[in-house]
């Protein structure tokens, strides 16, 4: 179910046109290490090198902020960005506090596990029955099979074609380049 661009949080999209800004930056000028301001007057870097390092693992994508941005860009445009999105709620959810874990557990279910959920993530039906399951009397490990199965889902399938994609292909040889 595709609900576009306006799906997305506003700071993710207000992320995403800054790393734009500075990935178009980064294929038009030789300097790497560009600033954009967003509404917060932080400052966005870019190391040379980082573009070259979301290559050696998924995990290393994930870790990058500018990486996980760009690649949830990539998966908007593909149609799956409910995939990243879960992973991440996922990841909230393990560090919250016990006392808040029900609400989110249920929440997370009904987002993206629920049958004809809005943003329903594609798992078997015996992993779904797990999870309803455990959210039933939710603890820190509720959506760990969920979010194992999507992690791979991702690393084996989205990766490989974020990899290929023009837009990190152009980031990646500028990088090398210098």
């Amino acid at each position: 179910m595709c609900r576009g661009l306006d799906s997305l949080p506003t700071t993710c999209l207000e992320r995403a046109k800054e790393l734009k800004a500075l990935f178009g930056s980064l294929l038009h000028k030789s300097e790497h290490s560009i600033t954009s301001q967003s509404k917060k007057n932080d400052k966005l870097r870019l190391n040379e090198n980082e573009p070259l390092k979301w290559k050696e693992s998924f995990d290393k994508l994930l870790c990058s902020q500018n990486g996980l941005c760009l690649f949830r860009a990539f998966l908007v445009s593909e149609f799956s960005e409910e995939n990243i999105a879960f992973y991440l709620a996922c990841e909230d959810y393990q560090a919250s506090k016990p006392s808040k874990q029900a609400a989110k557990a249920k929440k997370i279910y009904d987002e993206f596990i629920a049958t004809d959920a809005p943003r329903e993530v594609n798992l078997d039906h015996l992993t779904k029955a797990i999870t309803k399951e455990n959210v039933g009397h939710p603890g820190q490990s509720c959506f760990d099979l969920a979010q194992a199965k999507i992690y791979t889902l991702m690393e084996k399938d989205c990766y490989p074609r974020f990899l290929k994609s023009s837009t990190y292909l152009e980031v990646s040889r500028k990088a090398k380049t210098g």
